[in-house]
């Protein structure tokens, strides 16, 4: 017995005329559901307003799920839009296939048509005879970032969460009590914001799940 069949004696090693193989282990698959809403202060007093982001990230065989929900003192809603989209991918730790679910058509538009030639022509588009910038290029340069790792598909799917009575907020004639209330009526809007989407998806995860089951 020569030194190498005892090491093959002794150890994992594959036999001598075994064939070597690559094995190959496929990428996750999650579900990224993205939502983001924009609204105006009723408040004369108050700020012009703000908007929510909302992302569920969650695996097809539901086995592991991760949301999270903010809001941004930003009214354009397809800036919020692409920012949901942007923290949902962001937040994988492995490249992995991504089926994007969204109803912002310009998040479609921009992932299926646009992005490839924003990125060729340095973030720029033909306006008028003049190239000039893209709305939110540093968001789309994130977005495009994250598809040097992650394998994204992008469905449109129309949904609307169904709506909440919110409390009406009432204008305190003392500051520092408003001051002091201000954080608690934030987490109470992004709750609400959380619980109004989650709704919406549980709606539309099964139909994409059979989706799934049926292109197979």
């Amino acid at each position: 017995m020569d030194a190498c069949d005892f090491i093959r004696s002794t150890s994992c090693l594959p036999p001598k005329h075994a064939k070597s193989g690559t094995m190959t282990v496929p990428a996750p698959h999650f579900l990224l559901f993205s939502e983001a809403r924009a609204t105006r202060a009723k408040v004369p007093t108050a700020s012009d307003g703000s908007g929510h982001w909302h992302f569920v990230l969650e695996s097809v065989d539901g086995s592991s799920k991760l949301e999270a929900t903010d809001e941004e003192p930003e009214v354009d809603p397809e800036r919020l839009e692409l920012l949901a989209v942007v923290r949902g991918l962001e937040a994988l730790d492995q490249p992995s296939q991504v089926t994007l679910v969204t109803r912002s058509r310009s998040v479609t538009r921009g992932l299926r048509y646009g992005i490839d030639r924003w990125r060729e022509n340095s973030w720029q588009w033909e306006c008028f005879g003049k190239m000039a910038p893209i709305k939110d290029s540093d968001l789309w340069q994130r977005i495009d970032q994250a598809l040097q790792f992650h394998q994204v598909c992008c469905r449109t799917w129309r949904f609307d969460p169904p709506e909440e009575a919110a409390p009406r907020p009432k204008i305190s004639t003392v500051s520092r009590k408003s001051d002091q209330a201000e954080p608690a009526r934030r987490d109470g809007r992004l709750a609400a914001v959380a619980r109004r989407l989650n709704a919406c998806f549980r709606a539309i995860r099964q139909p994409i799940r059979q989706s799934f089951a049926r292109a197979e």
